[in-house]
């Protein structure tokens, strides 16, 4: 493992070797306390001090390569997704402003999944898979959703199962069974080995606690932002349209269009475009507000 200098300035790591020598060199780096990490990150914006800058993302590290071994199933070389993970670390730490009150690591989550999501999305084009935002959500939420509804299914999906992904997503209903049948085959086993000199397997990497601790509080302030996020952005909505979008997505039991069309007295055509552009409308002022609050990678 070597340290480098990148185009931006920062100091990143190189995978060398194996990934196991890699993840055991990353344990070695030691995890900052709260109040290290804001004199760090200080200096480093302050006074551009690079030595600040690495000791920063070498902390991180083995949040990355978490974050990382969770894309396995999209059959890519996890070296190459750690390796794009670091990048998306490293212009994190170099936008990351301190007094904004939280954490850094909640705020690389962002750029290491988006830095990690873009290469997947490049190297699966050779699939020809879709670009457009429901498209990329799709390809980044079916699986999660597929394993909530059936579990161990290694196969074509339930008609049941495709409406209500397909409704879930607000994707076509083709789409999700093509989607579903390009990302067949591609899951990894965690009893797959490592191939290195380690002879290991992937689930011996899995369990480390200091990690996952701070993993788990990193997702928990992220699901709080995104609440907050969503709570504001709801203002925009007028009581109708905000009643109606509860009631059809974010309810845990649904409401039919076709009992909201009796409550309002209007077709349940008109209930379904007021919901669709209500959660346009919800889209777009999250996205607004987290760009504004320098919670999004920008282009």
């Amino acid at each position: 493992m070597t340290i480098k200098t990148t185009n931006l300035n920062l100091p990143s790591i190189a995978i060398d070797g194996g990934i196991a020598g890699y993840l055991t060199q990353i344990k070695k780096f030691p995890i900052l306390s709260p109040e290290e990490e804001y004199m760090l990150a200080k200096r480093w914006k302050k006074r551009g001090d690079l030595k600040s800058a690495q000791k920063l993302i070498t902390s991180h590290l083995r949040l990355v390569a978490k974050i990382a071994m969770g894309y396995r199933g999209y059959g890519l070389p996890v070296n190459e997704m750690i390796s794009e993970g670091n990048i998306g670390l490293m212009q994190a730490v170099k936008k990351f402003e301190p007094e904004k009150g939280f954490k850094l690591a909640t705020y690389a989550m962002w750029w290491i999944k988006a830095s990690i999501q873009e290469y997947i999305l490049r190297s699966w084009s050779l699939v020809k898979m879709g670009t457009t935002s429901a498209q990329k959500k799709l390809f980044f939420n079916l699986k999660k959703i597929k394993n909530q509804l059936a579990p161990n299914n290694m196969g074509d999906l339930k008609i049941e199962h495709v409406e209500e992904i397909s409704k879930r997503l607000n994707v076509k209903k083709d789409e999700v069974i093509s989607m579903n049948r390009r990302l067949l085959g591609k899951e990894k086993s965690l009893n797959d080995p490592i191939r290195d000199e380690s002879g290991g397997e992937w689930q011996d990497w899995i369990v480390d606690d200091k990690i996952d601790q701070e993993l788990k509080f990193s997702h928990q302030q992220e699901l709080t932002l995104r609440k907050k996020l969503m709570d504001d952005s709801m203002s925009i909505l007028n009581a109708r349209e905000k009643e109606i979008l509860t009631a059809r997505r974010l309810s845990d039991e649904v409401v039919t269009l076709e009992d909201l069309s009796k409550k309002y007295k209007i077709s349940r055509e008109r209930i379904r475009q007021i919901e669709t552009k209500a959660f346009e409308k919800l889209q777009k002022a999250m996205l607004n507000a987290a760009k504004s609050n320098n919670l999004l990678p920008r282009n």
